[in-house]
């Protein structure tokens, strides 16, 4: 399966030059997809997108699927092709020099801004400025790489994305206490994965291994006792695992197509953990944010597997 990825990006995706494997949370759930289809989570071929390539790439049939920190649009669903459920709710923000003695966006004015171009980024950062009455000087660039190597160098007073981007490339700076992230945000970004328009099943697939994950951490399935809930007495838990009706079957799969993504990834909660968790280096919580579950005042939520 050829998922499409960014490859750079902390706590999404990016290469572990120590074991070779591309680590984060869209990278578990490109995993998470093929254990689901294939039957093994590293019969994946990632593809490192740019954001500029990312239609091109989902259109042309270059990629099966996407997860590379995507906001979900009216437009690019219109055009791109079908978006599954949000993996992670974020919003856009600002990221600055501590040096620089800014807080605010007004304080902004007459700045030049690194920004990403072909993104929701860019296109939100010309509404909120001239919506506020802010100018500025966009500086734009298509590699990531660029983005932020022109803020490192001091070559623009500040750098706009989600701010799970802004958190993640802080770690790769060469002095991160040295940065700050606004307080504002800036947009919504639902970020979710992207299918080409066509193939109503697929979509159906990668929808419902995502909503596995959520359900999984929901019911307290884990990849260590996902065992232990066999012939489980809730009758939510036999169907999801597959031990009752055909659920599996409907999507072209097998009925225990939970189990096999649970053992692969985890549930919702422990890919958030390896991603962005307390021990890791971004340490970002989910408490009381939009990430939490459903149950803890998140919008995290599956609909019923029935």
């Amino acid at each position: 399966m050829v998922c499409g990825v960014n490859g750079g990006l902390p706590g999404m995706s990016v290469l572990n030059e120590a074991t070779g494997q591309f680590e984060g949370m869209d990278a578990d759930y490109c995993r998470a997809i093929a254990a689901a289809v294939l039957g093994d989570p590293d019969a994946v071929q990632y593809a490192p997108l740019t954001a500029d390539q990312r239609a091109t790439a989902i259109q042309g049939g270059e990629v099966d699927v996407i997860f590379r920190n995507t906001t979900n649009t009216l437009s690019r669903d219109s055009a791109w092709g079908d978006f599954g459920p949000t993996i992670f709710y974020d919003g856009q923000g600002m990221m600055v020099p501590a040096a620089l003695g800014v807080s605010t966006l007004e304080e902004l004015a007459g700045a030049t801004i690194c920004v990403t171009s072909g993104t929701t980024t860019e296109l939100n950062l010309t509404d909120q400025m001239a919506f506020r009455g802010i100018e500025f000087t966009p500086v734009v660039a298509a590699e990531i790489d660029t983005v932020y190597g022109t803020y490192a160098e001091g070559r623009c007073d500040a750098v706009t994305s989600d701010k799970s981007q802004l958190l993640g490339r802080r770690t790769a700076l060469a002095n991160p206490a040295d940065h700050i992230i606004l307080d504002v945000t800036m947009s919504k970004e639902p970020l979710a994965p992207v299918v080409a328009t066509g193939d109503n099943q697929w979509a159906d697939i990668v929808t419902w291994v995502v909503n596995a994950t959520i359900e999984a951490e929901e019911q307290g399935i884990t990849d260590e006792n996902v065992g232990d809930f066999a012939g489980s007495d809730n009758p939510a838990v036999q169907r999801l695992l597959g031990e009752t009706g055909d659920l599996g079957a409907a999507l072209g799969l097998s009925n225990d197509f939970v189990v096999d993504v649970v053992s692969a990834v985890g549930n919702y909660g422990q890919i958030w953990d390896r991603a962005f968790g307390p021990d890791s280096p971004l340490a970002l919580s989910r408490e009381g944010t939009l990430n939490a579950l459903w149950t803890d005042g998140g919008l995290m939520y599956s609909p019923p597997f029935r």
